[in-house]
Parts: C-alpha cells; sequence; structure tokens
C-alpha cells in the first residue's frame, strides 16, 4: 500500500519544534530531532513559508512562527505541504478497459466512496490545532 507523503508528519514535526523551542530552531536542530537531512527541512520549510506559518531568519538561521499554533490547524499544514496531487487523495488507474463491465463503471461507482472518504479526513485534520498537538508533549 503506497502511503501519504511524510511531508505531512515533518512539517507538523517542524512547527512543533518552533512552537516549542523558538530560539533553537535552526534547520540542523530540527533535522537532527526529525531524524532526516537538513536538505529536506529547508524544503518543508519553504513550503511552510509560502504558506505564512514561519519567517525564517537568514545567516544564524532559525525559525519563528508567523501564527498561533491555536490558529494553525492539522488541515493548514497537510495543505501547505502539497500532500497530495491536485488535492485529490485517491487516484484513479488509468486506461481501464472500456470493454469491460467492471473497467468502464469502476470510477463512476467508487468516486463518491473516495470523496467521502477524503472529506471525512479533512473534517478530523480540520478539528486539530497545533496547539492540541504540542499540549500532548507535557
Amino acid at each position: 500500500m503506497k502511503q501519504i507523503s511524510t511531508r505531512f508528519s515533518i512539517a507538523v514535526h517542524t512547527l512543533s519544534l518552533i512552537a516549542s523551542f523558538p530560539n533553537e530552531c535552526t534547520g540542523d536542530y530540527i533535522a537532527g530531532s526529525v531524524g532526516t537531512n537538513p536538505v529536506v527541512i529547508r524544503r518543508i520549510m519553504g513550503m511552510l513559508k509560502k504558506a505564512g506559518f514561519i519567517d525564517v531568519r537568514p545567516g544564524v538561521g532559525g525559525a519563528s512562527l508567523l501564527k498561533s499554533p491555536a490558529d494553525i490547524t492539522l488541515l493548514d499544514i497537510y495543505r501547505a505541504v502539497d500532500v497530495v496531487e491536485d488535492q485529490r487523495l485517491f487516484r484513479f488507474h488509468e486506461d481501464p478497459n472500456e470493454r469491460c463491465l467492471v473497467g468502464r463503471n469502476i470510477e463512476a461507482a467508487l468516486q463518491s466512496e473516495m470523496d467521502e472518504a477524503q472529506l471525512a479526513l479533512e473534517n478530523r485534520l480540520a478539528e486539530t490545532t497545533l496547539s492540541g498537538i504540542t499540549a500532548k508533549f507535557i
């Protein structure tokens, strides 16, 4: 089974660190906590900056939140790091056989189920804020 990109969990980890330790959050510090290469962190931080969640200080480095953790939902983060292509969590396989009863009908039969599953996920993510996540660390 293919998993959703790890960008989402890395982005939540990154924002949680910045919210919890704002004076220590250089790319190297975050990379050490996440357990990944600093290049990955810089890429994620660029997405978070573009979304308006963080400010990144050049030179010495470091980052700070531009919004309160209570005002950032997991859905905001999910969308900021482009976890899914074209805002679609589920994709259909290409070129099903139109001469087959199942092949020509599978997309229409399954699309509403997939849409409802994605909506349920997004609604759940919208209910949780970054402050709700960081409160669990205590």
